[in-house]
């Protein structure tokens, strides 16, 4: 039985994720992303599914500084799943929206519902969460005007009611999920269908290469290797030291990858392979009555 940790508590985007992805196994909630990374490394569990990028907000900074900064762990697989932001609120509340005068939820979730927010409830007082499990767990034990931004399952969960359904500013909203391993191991997933594959690298650049970048790019250009996602980040060594994050839509190979590192390393340039792995579309469990209102 494979052991899994994720961004909990029970409710959040990443715990549907989990569902989604593994028939069965035991299923291990942690309050951050880091201790969730933490566990996976230490060998406590087997894998750990994070949250890596959404649609609207880009990509979840922690995640990406901690894998590279703190952990020694490899990307397995990737889950995109779409992402319906509704407005929950205690079984016993007797109000309407705009007696609301406290909203609790994760920072994205909020950024994610911003217009509505500013538009429908501005006067609310918001307040920051580690995720919107425990946003909607905070609701479920405290009577008032407040309110949580989550999902369905967090309304089933913690037994919410949802006022608002759909409050996201944004029809296309979606986050990618990465599954993290630290020792090669099968690993049963449900009988999902890839869409594709990707690899991921991490590439540093010689500080005083003039050009470095347009080389490093250009290693990928002439071998006609499909770059879907380039940014960089902070090396946390000083102002203006960088390194990147590169997504390349294929899986790895024994010819052109291998080709592309030493023609990086000729300029300089330090490779890590983060991971290669199959992406998979995932469905949400969504409310007959979810239409946007």
């Amino acid at each position: 039985m494979t052991a899994v940790a994720y961004l909990g508590p029970k409710g959040t985007f990443t715990n549907v994720a989990v569902d989604a992805l593994f028939e069965q196994g035991d299923t291990i909630s942690y309050r951050t992303i880091p201790a969730c990374l933490d566990a996976v490394d230490h060998g406590e569990v087997d894998v750990a599914v994070v949250p890596l990028e959404n649609a609207i907000e880009g990509t979840v900074h922690l995640t990406i500084d901690y894998l590279i900064h703190q952990v020694d762990v490899s990307i397995i697989a990737e889950a995109v799943m779409p992402i319906e932001q509704h407005l929950l609120v205690h079984k016993d509340f007797t109000g309407d929206i705009t007696s609301i005068d406290q909203i609790y939820s994760h920072s994205h979730a909020i950024a994610q519902c911003h217009h509505f927010i500013h538009e429908q409830i501005h006067e609310a007082e918001v307040e920051y969460t580690s995720s919107t499990g425990e946003a909607a767990a905070k609701i479920a034990q405290a009577q008032g005007n407040h309110a949580a931004i989550g999902n369905v399952l967090a309304a089933r969960e913690y037994g919410l009611h949802i006022i608002r359904y759909n409050i996201h500013d944004y029809d296309n909203n979606h986050t990618r999920f990465a599954v993290v391993q630290k020792q090669p191991k099968p690993i049963k997933l449900r009988d999902l269908m890839a869409t594709h594959h990707k690899t991921t690298l991490m590439v540093t650049l010689p500080s005083d290469y003039s050009g470095a970048l347009h080389q490093v790019l250009s290693a990928f250009a002439w071998r006609k290797m499909n770059l879907s996602k380039i940014e960089s980040r902070p090396m946390k060594t000083g102002l203006g030291n960088y390194y990147f994050i590169i997504d390349v839509e294929q899986p790895y190979d024994d010819i052109l990858f291998p080709a592309v590192q030493a023609e990086l390393a000729a300029l300089g340039c330090q490779t890590k392979i983060l991971g290669t792995y199959p992406c998979f579309p995932i469905v949400a469990p969504t409310s007959a009555s979810s239409t946007k209102k």
